[in-house]
């Protein structure tokens, strides 16, 4: 080589400090591969974490109907020293048997300050100047003359709203009111303070903002659902997860239980009460503010198709494993059948009736639904054949997704596998909880899946930055760009993997049990993670087909990761790039098989300095994606991924 030319190469080597190689991508537009589902990408609600009470369940009050083990617990009573009153949980006479205790306050001598105060999950959130609206079962003795004051009360004591009821009689009544708070506080509580002589007695005791999810009356949390909706999921499977199996069968999820009044809603034990040492929640119940008839719901406010899932007479492995015998699954599989009446049927059914009751009388439209959560081994497989064989005689329509176990290899997985094959299983749940390397290391995991047997549902995965369950996990950066460069392969392996979800969903950031997890709140605010972004990037992007994309250059499976898809609506090619290094990466883009609309094209950008950068409440917005405009004139281009980065690059093309 002469010596100007060793030179040259050496300039030209200096002033690319940033580039770590050039990779070489090629999309053939000529050639389409599979179709995308348009469940692809979805959600998976479980109520950990205190996701429903507490979280997407606007319920302010823990605890309402005083029916946890501890009936006071969340509560305090109010009541001077020397005080001749009495204030207890009683069940004596109750006004619905599902919630038989309540409270009883005594008082023959007119003292005063004497009442209950909640301080709902970790404190009750209020906003300045919006209205919140309270209601309770009130009952007086008769001969009895109360009033009831009702007070939101500051972190520091000072009143920040107050409202009055009287006119209390000796039958059980509902009562409202409307609060109006001076001041913002996320740490409130709520005060109801009698006076007057004799005895009252109060239940359910509830507060809701006004301002819920669709302005509903005891509605959803409007922000928490508006995260939500902003992912435009194809699914929502729902309602977990490992409640759905119970830490014995007594304390399974039952969905009978969860619809109607909410007087008519039994609470249970939240199967999370107790599971973690190192996280322990004695307060976390389910009280079913958030049932059935509200998931069903709220998959159509969003346009995600519902995915129930119902026990198989299995109660959670990690704990009792308990087994219904198999001569005594009749009521498992008629719960269902009837789930399905309920979901679809005809308002003249039964369930169709209760439904419309409800004040839906059009169907859900139910596609789905999942036997079983996490179940492994031939008890579950002998529980599964007998769900299959009735439910697909009586329901061919419904599709029925089934358990691959706890974990993506091993013995349990591949004798579930092996069985659900020779059992042609419609589609199988796999889940992942590893670390951000398994992600990047498994892209390719799908490339060799057997392309005629059952469909895969990646319906909980999370890459974990410490070890699985660990409570020093985080949202990180890395973990979020290991995701991503995965669901390329599974956007890749369309043909195969039909439907995937990231796991869990929320966290109370002073309430959780399980981290990480996709999005995370307090009590008046609410963020997404870096994983969450990564999520609505490939949600808000799915495109109709994939189609040919090769990637080459230095290792390219260790390099950056990419797969593009067609979008017929707008006429796009949509790539999506990932670069997990430290490093920024240039990559020569070539396009073929169409005619490229030469101009403008849009890139979003997800990225940041380091593997360890996340969002916060403080900070919520610290990793979000950044969009930009390119110029793209030629059907080859150079675009520079960042380091540490998911980009997705929309390419318009002629007709």
């Amino acid at each position: 080589m002469k010596a100007k030319s060793i030179i040259a190469l050496v300039a030209i080597l200096a002033v690319l400090p940033t580039a770590y190689a050039i990779v070489d991508i090629k999309i053939d537009a000529s050639k389409p591969g599979p179709v995308i589902s348009p469940f692809m990408w979805g959600i998976f609600f479980e109520d950990i974490n205190f996701a429903a009470d507490g979280g997407i369940s606007a319920e302010l009050i823990k605890n309402r109907g005083f029916e946890f083990p501890d009936h006071l617990m969340g509560w305090k009573i109010i009541c001077p020293p020397n005080s001749k009153a009495t204030v207890f949980v009683t069940n004596s006479t109750p006004f619905n048997v599902n919630n038989s205790n309540y409270l009883r306050i005594s008082n023959d001598s007119y003292e005063t300050n004497i009442g209950i105060e909640n301080n709902g999950f970790r404190g009750i959130g209020v906003k300045s100047n919006e209205t919140y609206n309270f209601s309770a079962w009130l009952r007086s003795a008769p001969a009895s003359n109360f009033k009831i004051e009702v007070r939101l009360i500051s972190i520091q004591g000072q009143t920040l709203a107050s409202g009055k009821i009287s006119n209390i009689n000796d039958k059980w009544t509902y009562n409202t009111l409307s609060l109006k708070p001076n001041s913002t506080d996320a740490k409130a509580s709520l005060q109801i303070l009698v006076s007057g002589k004799g005895t009252i007695d109060l239940d359910m005791i509830s507060l809701y903002p006004k301002n819920t999810w669709k302005n509903r009356p005891n509605g959803l949390r409007a922000d928490i659902v508006q995260m939500l909706a902003d992912l435009h999921p194809g699914f929502m499977r729902f309602p977990g997860g490992c409640i759905v199996e119970g830490r014995t069968l007594e304390n399974r999820y039952q969905w009978k239980n969860t619809i109607g009044k909410p007087e008519n809603r039994k609470l249970i034990i939240n199967r999370w009460n107790t599971e973690f040492k190192h996280r322990p929640a004695p307060d976390y119940y389910q009280s079913y503010a958030l049932g059935f008839f509200e998931f069903f719901q709220l998959c159509e406010d969003i346009g995600a198709t519902p995915l129930p899932i119902i026990n198989c007479g299995m109660a959670c492995q990690f704990n009792s494993g308990e087994l219904a015998p198999m001569d005594q699954l009749d009521q498992y599989i008629q719960d269902a059948l009837d789930l399905i009446e309920f979901a679809n049927g005809p308002i003249t059914s039964k369930w169709g009736k209760v439904r419309a009751d409800l004040g839906h009388p059009k169907p859900f439209n139910l596609k789905m639904l999942g036997i079983g959560n996490e179940q492994w081994g031939p008890q579950y497989i002998e529980r599964y054949k007998v769900f299959a064989n009735i439910l697909k005689s009586k329901h061919p329509e419904i599709l029925l997704v089934s358990s691959a176990g706890p974990d993506p290899d091993g013995e349990k997985f591949d004798f579930l596998w092996t069985q659900l094959r020779k059992l042609n299983a419609d589609i199988i749940d796999e889940h992942y909880y590893r670390p951000p390397k398994w992600f990047l290391e498994n892209t390719h995991r799908y490339d060799s899946y057997n392309r005629t047997g059952p469909k895969v549902f990646a319906g909980e995965y999370a890459a974990q930055s410490v070890g699985v369950a660990s409570p020093a996990n985080q949202n990180t950066l890395e973990c979020a760009i290991a995701e991503a460069a995965f669901m390329t392969g599974l956007e890749r392996n369309a043909d195969v993997v039909v439907m995937s979800s990231y796991a869990p969903l929320l966290a109370h950031v002073d309430a959780w049990q399980w981290t990480p997890d996709l999005i995370w709140f307090d009590n008046l605010n609410v963020y997404g993670t870096p994983s969450y972004y990564v999520q609505k990037m490939f949600s808000n992007n799915r495109g109709n087909f994939v189609i040919k994309t090769e990637i080459s250059g230095i290792d390219p499976k260790k390099t950056v990761f990419a797969n593009s898809v067609f979008d017929k609506n707008k006429n796009e090619i949509i790539l999506k790039l990932v670069n997990p290094n430290e490093t920024d990466f240039q990559c020569q883009i070539s396009i073929d098989g169409t005619k490229l609309v030469h101009g403008t094209s849009t890139v979003s950008i997800l990225s940041g300095n380091n593997p360890s950068d996340s969002n916060s409440i403080q900070s919520p917005t610290n990793i979000v994606p950044k969009i930009s405009k390119i110029n793209i004139n030629t059907q080859n281009f150079i675009y520079t991924a960042p380091k540490l980065s998911f980009s997705v690059i929309r390419i318009p093309t002629k007709k």
